[in-house]
């Protein structure tokens, strides 16, 4: 988030897209609902299904799964076209008048500089104009045809309000309410929240969808001020702080990118060279790294050897090393083993039949878990022989997060400590404990090895204790210290790039500035503000900071676009800014002086970027789910992302057999992939029964009653459950023809109290063309009754 939860309150509108949070976020609500109460905000939920949440918003805008790029691109158009924008912002603290290359093109769904071959662009052409000196060439009297506004301007002129509603399936009248209200959003005293979940990012397009929202939130002028921004619903207590310590394959803690085995990387002097920009907050870069790898390898990271930096695994660019990746590795043989931590993807992974196939290719399979789940299960699930299963499974009993302590990092950013509830049960152990056990084993077994490639282990610095995990260390070293007198270091801008420091991530750096001082156990409930930052609540990373770029939430000279959502203002007779929070950016920094009119503090330039590379493109543009009920696409000749990896061409499903669109989605009885909801007896009463979800007229139209048992096919495989008919999902009009949507909750698998047949058996082995997260939330079945 770039905001947090209790902000919401703050909000004149919440853009709810791609979440449910009525059911799965239920604290949002408190706070939403009181911005309904305290400042009469209103609700637009878009979705392609009614739920709890469109039964308490103002509007409820319906939108088939996998069009949101449409849906918003028709929002650009209306506020472009009309300039509706919030003109002084964009103009000022955004790139919108800065000048594209010449040589930069858009034609029939492709950009300039793409190559067929490898499915991948060159970004050349989608450089700024620069001066002598570097800096940017703009045209603030926005005028000319290269200036990005006008890009943009022209970019999204194909997605008017009859295109948008052929491609969504959202009824006009109803699109044109939605198109009002964001739009009234740019109005100084006004701002909006755009709340999403795993209903935006589930796609092929997802880093797409939710750049576009990021854009609309420029445009309108609500990034960086209370009840704005752009915030991610996290499924999980602590998916953000798993994020936070690179649990994703390209990038390290602290969000350092991953170096990839080429010639540029291959020292640490060109990996700083090749990833540290000139001008922005990352230009510290260099110091974040040296003190990440100062905290991994201690003594052994000399400025001598590049303080350990050949240690460093590099990605090999052959190969790919997401979740669909690997699995798809694993299918080939190529991998031996496998640890699985509380995870469970037999049940949650896409494509299940093939993802539990691959297990069957491997040595060996470590899981650590409360219940043996499903993949842990794999071996004796039904229609197979376990005796022709090579895989030896091992499981760890591990403990619930009540057994244990540690920090959780909200959606919000907000490190929590949590300390232990009750004691573990049996012989179940903290995840902290095992790891920790498991580190101190292999640097015993390499201790002795002279062999350069078990150096990394051999020097790994593993100082936490033996059995139990010394809690303490870890968060000392996560915060990061002084090597040579062993003091914390108090900020991330104290960390140095010689060696004399260390940070296991440098976003936490401050969270334990000094002994005795843990900010993460706070727990003061005494907001002294006016708009809910609880500043001495837990600590939010970067430097305690609760709202970011809140740079923005002020005008060019350091005042407050309104004066009921000032955030920081500048105190001209102390010399520094003052305010409600933590200012984004130096606290002495005169509005008027270099920088302080910069507040994206990230970014070259320090301007939000309406005009920003990603894999795909600059701008975002609809692309259909790779499963589609359409054969053409309105706005291009392309139907596909042209830079998704297409793993099986066969697996590809097509309305003439498979002419329904599903999605995947959660219920509020049951988690995750359901292991710990389908072994406790009370929830798995509530909701003991796999089912389909569709609507009135697609039962009347099969022949399907509420209850019977059907049978659900798609390209990749076929389930059997049962039928929950409903008037949540409605008929849509697509391209001038019917379309009907089902949906399926995933959390059933074939263990525990209550059983199901598993609903990413239905699903697609492809992903996001940034970050390959599974497409779980639009592909395309048909349904039957039972025989």
């Amino acid at each position: 988030m770039t905001n947090h939860w209790i902000d919401l309150k703050n909000t004149d509108l919440a853009l709810i897209i791609g979440a449910n949070p009525a059911e799965n976020h239920p604290m949002s609500f408190k706070w939403l609902m009181k911005a309904k109460e305290d400042r009469g905000a209103k609700i637009i939920h878009v979705d392609p299904r009614f739920t709890r949440t469109s039964a308490k918003a103002d509007i409820y805008a319906k939108l088939r799964s996998g069009t949101d790029i449409a849906f918003i691109g028709g929002i650009f158009n209306y506020v472009l076209q009309n300039e509706l924008y919030h003109r002084e912002y964009v103009l000022n603290y955004t790139n919108a008048p800065v000048l594209v290359d010449t040589g930069y093109k858009f034609e029939d769904g492709l950009f300039s500089g793409y190559d067929p071959k490898k499915r991948a662009y060159s970004t050349d052409t989608w450089k700024f104009q620069t001066d002598a000196e570097g800096n940017f060439i703009k045209d603030m009297g926005l005028s000319s045809p290269q200036c990005v506004l006008n890009l943009m301007k022209k970019h999204y002129e194909r997605y008017d309000i009859d295109t948008v509603c052929r491609v969504t399936g959202t009824p006009k009248e109803v699109y044109k309410e939605v198109l009002k209200n964001v739009a009234a959003m740019s109005a100084k005293e006004k701002t909006m929240t755009i709340m999403y979940a795993m209903g935006t990012t589930q796609h092929t397009v997802g880093s797409q969808n939710v750049r576009s929202y990021a854009m609309l939130q420029l445009l309108l002028g609500n990034t960086g001020r209370p009840g704005g921004g752009v915030n991610a619903m996290r499924g999980e207590s602590n998916v953000q702080g798993s994020t936070d310590m690179a649990l994703l394959f390209h990038i390290l803690p602290g969000y350092l990118g991953t170096p990839p085995a080429k010639p540029e990387h291959a020292t640490l002097q060109g990996y700083l060279d090749k990833e540290t920009p000139k001008s922005g907050y990352w230009s510290n870069k260099p110091k974040f790294m040296v003190s990440l790898l100062k905290a991994h390898w201690g003594p052994a990271a000399t400025k001598d050897n590049e303080f350990a930096y050949h240690y460093q695994p590099k990605l090999n660019a052959a190969k790919n090393y997401s979740h669909i990746g690997l699995f798809e590795d694993m299918s080939k043989g190529n991998l031996k083993g496998l640890f699985v931590f509380g995870q469970n993807p037999v049940v949650g992974g896409p494509s299940a039949n093939l993802e539990a196939k691959a297990l069957e290719n491997l040595d060996w399979l470590v899981g650590a878990d409360l219940w043996e789940t499903e993949t842990l299960a794999f071996w004796k699930r039904p229609g197979t022989d376990p005796k022709s299963i090579k895989t030896e499974v091992f499981l760890l009993p591990a403990c619930a997060s009540y057994e244990k302590e540690g920090t959780v990092s909200n959606s919000g950013r907000w490190i929590q400590y949590r300390w232990k509830g009750v004691e573990p049960a049996g012989k179940s152990r903290a995840d902290l404990d095992i790891i920790n056990d498991l580190g101190n084993t292999l640097k015993k077994l390499y201790s002795s090895s002279t062999r350069p490639e078990d150096a990394p282990i051999r020097d790994l610095f593993w100082e936490y204790g033996r059995g139990s995990c010394d809690i303490d260390k870890v968060a000392r070293e996560i915060n990061g210290y002084d090597v040579n007198t062993g003091k914390l270091v108090t900020l991330f801008a104290k960390l140095a790039d010689d060696g004399s420091t260390c940070s296991g991530n440098w976003i936490m750096c401050g969270m334990y500035p000094e002994e005795g001082k843990n900010l993460t156990q706070r727990r003061d409930n005494k907001d002294t503000s006016k708009i809910g930052t609880y500043l001495n609540w837990s600590y939010s990373w970067p430097a305690n900071r609760r709202i970011i770029y809140n740079r923005c939430s002020a005008d060019l000279d350091g005042r407050p676009w309104a004066k009921d959502k000032a955030v920081i203002w500048w105190d001209s007779v102390a010399g520094k800014w003052a305010g409600e929070d933590v200012p984004d950016f130096g606290g002495t920094v005169d509005p008027a002086g270099p920088g302080g009119r910069n507040p994206f503090i990230m970014i070259a330039g320090g301007l939000g970027g309406l005009f920003a590379p990603m894999k795909e493109g600059p701008l975002p543009e609809h692309y259909e789910p790779w499963d589609t009920p359409l054969t053409v696409n309105p706005f291009s000749g392309l139907l596909l992302n042209p830079v998704v990896k297409v793993w099986r061409p066969e697996e590809k499903g097509t309305p003439d057999k498979f002419p329904i669109v599903a999605t995947t989605y959660r219920l509020s009885e049951h988690w995750q992939a359901g292991a710990m909801t389908r072994n406790v007896p009370w929830l798995a009463e509530l909701f003991p029964d796999m089912f389909v979800e569709m609507g009135e007229d697609l039962a009347k139209e099969k022949g399907i009653k509420n209850g019977d048992r059907v049978v659900v096919r798609s390209a990749r495989g076929e389930i059997k459950c049962f039928a929950m008919v409903t008037k949540r999902f409605e008929v849509f009009n697509v391209d001038g023809r019917t379309v009907h949507h089902v949906g399926l909750p995933w959390h059933y698998g074939f263990q525990g109290i209550t059983t199901g047949d598993i609903a990413n058996k239905l699903t697609p082995h492809i992903g996001d063309g940034n970050t390959m997260i599974p497409e779980y939330k639009a592909f395309l079945v048909d349904v039957r009754r039972a025989g």
